[in-house]
């Protein structure tokens, strides 16, 4: 919409205060700031939803692979063959043998479940979502044999364990004697405490050699499941196909939409339904906008009659009120993102604020998996919300802008 320079000086004369019209400008005002809210909050909520799955899918794919071989009864024998052919399967980057088992721990008379991962220990030190995540200790000292394990931050809070203290892992399958089976106790030294910023992870997991773990569980050589990761994790089902002739009858393939089926499926419930509920704040917006032209058009009857006198076109009449109506929606689209950019780079520090204003605790990581507020904007997203609410904008703009074009000059100034 390209104006000439008569019909830009009318467009910037409207879209400023004149005399006794200080109501419509504040309509006006109104209309930019719920737009600016409207977007900004859009833009939030859509990167703090964005970054809650991609927090989420980093540090569960981190710790669990894209799939993993589940062998029957939690045991998998003969794992060495499955894990040299794993690898050799085209688009596959990782297969590491492991053994997952929930027990009891204890320390100092507190008991917590847990749930203690077996894994050899070049694959501990090369595990993306444990290295740099350790808050006291070393993953160094996992050495197998050694009876160390390395134990969840929330985990060791509940237990009150620290470095260099003794946990006892409590394992059912123990002694069978005339009374019954005895459960197994064993004591393992902390060597380390890890952080990886999900709440149940850090809550449960007990990291140890799979050795240690073999001799704790009496598995002998088995392991409870190869950890696979590949080049796509959308397309795992089609790259571990080949492998399901190798393994039947022997174990299962589960890919991480099945593991976290429910989880994920959740979040991109309410990714949609947040996008639509907030599309709705933008659109009221847009219907300030609506109304606070109509009040201009009717209170500028008179200038659009002399001005049609003077030679302006329909045309120009309309394009002129188009602009006004869509110059106060992209000022207030670009104010909401700045606004919201501001808030996104300080949200953890709003959050702790209104938590310490209010004395509620409304990030709490039991509950929301992650210790921290995430955030990752999507530029497509961003631009698909921009795009829409200049879209409203304009179509807003339409009927104010008919109505002061189909104003007729003899009508108005019949009786001046």
């Amino acid at each position: 919409m390209i104006l000439n320079r008569y019909e830009r000086m009318i467009a910037r004369r409207y879209l400023l205060p004149g005399k006794g019209e200080g109501f419509i400008f504040l309509v006006a005002a109104i209309s930019l700031v719920a737009v600016m809210l409207g977007v900004a909050a859009l833009i939030i909520v859509m990167s703090v939803m964005n970054g809650f799955r991609a927090e989420l899918f980093d540090k569960i794919v981190g710790l669990n692979g894209h799939a993993v071989i589940q062998g029957y009864g939690n045991r998998l024998d003969n794992w060495q063959d499955i894990v040299r052919e794993t690898r050799a399967t085209q688009g596959v980057t990782s297969a590491v043998p492991l053994i997952e088992q929930p027990l009891m721990a204890s320390y100092s008379g507190r008991v917590e479940g847990v749930l203690v991962r077996g894994m050899q220990r070049q694959d501990i030190l090369a595990n993306p979502t444990l290295k740099g995540k350790v808050s006291a200790g070393s993953l160094e000292s996992l050495q197998p044999g050694s009876n160390n394990v390395a134990i969840g931050a929330r985990l060791a809070e509940a237990l009150g364990a620290t470095v260099g203290g003794q946990i006892s892992l409590i394992s059912p399958e123990g002694r069978s004697t005339p009374f019954g089976t005895v459960p197994r106790i064993v004591s393992y030294n902390v060597s380390a405490i890890f952080e990886v910023g999900v709440y149940d992870y850090d809550k449960a997991f007990v990291v140890m050699p799979i050795q240690d773990a073999q001799t704790l569980l009496m598995l002998g050589d088995a392991v409870g499941m190869v950890e696979i990761q590949t080049v796509d994790a959308d397309r795992v089902g089609e790259i571990l196909e080949p492998l399901r002739p190798l393994i039947s009858g022997r174990a299962v393939i589960a890919d991480w939409r099945s593991l976290n089926s429910s989880l994920f499926e959740a979040l991109q419930v309410e990714r949609v339904a947040m996008f639509v509920v907030l599309s709705i704040i933008i659109l009221v917006a847009v219907f300030n906008i609506l109304s606070s032209l109509i009040m201009l058009v009717r209170a500028k009857t008179r200038d659009i009659a002399i001005l049609r006198t003077m030679g302006a076109s329909r045309r120009a009449m309309m394009k002129v009120f188009m602009t006004v109506g869509v110059s106060i929606g992209a000022l207030g689209i670009l104010a909401g993102l700045v606004l919201g950019a501001i808030f996104l780079f300080f949200r953890q520090s709003v959050v702790n604020f209104i938590q310490l204003v209010t004395g509620q605790n409304l990030w709490d990581p039991s509950i929301r998996f992650l210790t921290e507020l995430p955030s990752k904007t999507d530029p497509f997203e961003v631009t698909a919300i921009v795009l829409m609410a200049l879209l409203f904008s304009f179509l807003a703009t339409l009927y104010p802008a008919w109505k002061a074009a189909s104003t007729d000059p003899v009508q108005v100034l019949r009786y001046e």
